[in-house]
């Protein structure tokens, strides 16, 4: 099961502290690179303006900590790097606890959990910590350490290219920007890991592939900003891979168009592997599809998930982990829905029939010798989509139409191409 190389995985990332800029995503493609050595890792200087944006400071955090007045020492970001909030400017002091309250975060409603908060753009400082424990403080004088820095640097981001048969391309997009959280963050670039390591095994694909690994929001308005107008050109299918590592359910995103490639190959996958899937629409958009899909941009970029972000009580905080929430299993379903995915877009081709009429299968010795009813049922598939072989209509189309999973297609039109019974309309 390729889901437990993925968890493996997930699990030598799970420490680094990622943020949209830092040392925590140099080291995730730095990993994601062992096994994708010909990712390229690239950067873009803080201040350079990306469309409306600019490149934030570069954030590095060397210590956090709060001491009690008894001596204890709690929020430690050694420990747990959800504690201090991100992008964390420097404080050193000593706070009544009164003051100190103004500083910490936490969830009244999932007492047990630290929550994930972030202030990349607005420069505070603040902890992160359980309801629970909030509550247990004691009245006093609290020592407050953060040694953190931010300073002009760069952005990271890597790309990966697999050039196929034709220019076409399809479009993998994930996010390595948040710190130790399993189905929102560390599931994704997994994931696409396995996916892009499984693509540069197999012979020349028929299609490109653009895969990026990128900090989320500015990191595709940055990646965007470079190259969307080679992308407008070639990308024709693509998914943001986000929240797919969790065995409670399948979901999907449109593209706002709602119509496209993407749109209409991840339905019918999702279809045939979970007809339960949890569909939205385009106004509950939250990752990077945002930003893809904007009007100008307009790139046929759908997502397929298993829980939505937004969707399960451990999101965004601490309880979103690698043995509760992210298992080997769902990884290994996500793994999957993706890779039919682009299989399907692979083998989504149009075939003509090489004969008139109805191709005399005895002699190819594709009938059995005698026909019952079940031996019938086995030919009927094969003859019916023969007879929708038109050279117009898409492998794609037909499944639907025959009500089958395009996989339980393929073998059937690699069999009959080998009989030269079907061609491929290019």
């Amino acid at each position: 099961m390729i889901g437990k190389e993925i968890h493996k995985l997930a699990q030598k990332l799970w420490p680094l502290n990622r943020s949209i800029t830092g040392e925590g995503v140099r080291e995730t493609l730095a990993e994601i690179k062992k096994i994708l050595p010909t990712l390229k890792v690239h950067s873009v200087p803080t201040g350079t303006l990306v469309f409306d944006w600019n490149i934030p400071k570069e954030w590095k955090v060397n210590d956090a900590y709060i001491v009690t007045p008894n001596g204890e020492k709690i929020c430690n970001f050694s420990e747990n790097n959800l504690h201090l909030v991100g992008y964390s400017i420097p404080f050193k002091g000593k706070l009544p606890l009164t003051d100190l309250k103004e500083y910490m975060h936490t969830l009244p409603n999932n007492p047990n959990a630290i929550p994930f908060i972030t202030s990349h753009y607005k420069e505070r400082w603040g902890f992160c910590l359980t309801h629970e424990q909030f509550e247990s403080l004691q009245d006093g004088e609290y020592e407050v350490f953060i040694d953190s820095e931010l300073f002009d640097g760069e952005l990271n981001y890597g790309e990966l290219l697999i050039i196929g048969q034709s220019e076409k391309e399809i479009f993998l997009s994930t996010y390595i920007c948040h710190p130790s959280m399993a189905n929102n963050e560390l599931s994704g670039p997994t994931v696409v890991t396995f996916l892009a390591q499984w693509l540069l095994e197999k012979e020349k694909p028929k299609y490109s592939y653009r895969i990026i690994f990128i900090p989320e929001t500015i990191g595709s308005i940055t990646y965007l900003s470079l190259n969307h107008k080679q992308m407008k050109q070639r990308v024709f299918a693509g998914f943001n891979v986000t929240c797919v590592g969790d065995e409670r359910a399948y979901s999907y995103i449109p593209s706002r168009a709602g119509n496209t490639i993407s749109d209409q190959v991840a339905l019918h996958v999702l279809n045939w592997i979970d007809p339960n899937f949890v569909k939205y629409t385009w106004l509950d958009r939250g990752s990077d599809e945002r930003q893809y899909c904007a009007p100008g941009i307009d790139l046929p970029i759908a997502s397929i998930m298993r829980t939505k972000h937004g969707k399960y009580p451990e999101y965004h905080t601490s309880l979103d982990d690698l043995k509760t929430v992210v298992t080997p299993e769902g990884l290994d379903g996500g793994y999957w829905a993706m890779r039919h995915v682009i299989e399907a877009l692979e083998r989504n081709q149009k075939y003509s029939v090489n004969v008139f009429c109805e191709p005399q299968m005895n002699k190819r010795k594709l009938f059995p010798t005698y026909i019952d009813w079940q031996t019938y049922e086995q030919v009927k598939l094969m003859m019916d989509l023969i007879s929708l072989c038109d050279g117009k209509t898409s492998l794609l189309q037909i499944a639907d139409r025959l009500e089958v999973a395009i996989w339980d297609l393929y073998e059937l039109c690699d069999k009959l191409e080998e009989h030269d019974l079907l061609s491929v309309n290019e």
